[in-house]
């Protein structure tokens, strides 16, 4: 169980957001700190760079293995979490 203190301004948008939600202001803070955990343990670097990583194209085969090496390396980081 967890215990937080809140600005008095923030704390009166909290209670006005999960009145509107038509929830309880516990369980408007449950679902806004799971909705958070799981943006931010989904957002881990490997994924982040998903889009670019291996896009270096050349015509030599340093970029290649270059390539190879660090999605190895983000591999291993990820196997050890």
């Amino acid at each position: 169980m967890r215990s937080l203190r809140l600005e008095p301004a923030l704390d009166e948008r909290v209670r006005q957001a999960a009145s509107v939600e038509g929830a309880s202001v516990s369980e408007f803070l449950r679902r806004a700190a799971a909705e958070r955990a799981d943006r931010t343990l989904a957002s881990r670097n490997s994924e982040r760079l998903a889009d670019v990583i291996g896009v270096v194209h050349g015509d030599r085969p340093q970029a290649r293995r270059t390539g190879e090496a660090l999605g190895d390396l983000l591999a291993e980081r990820r196997a050890k979490r």
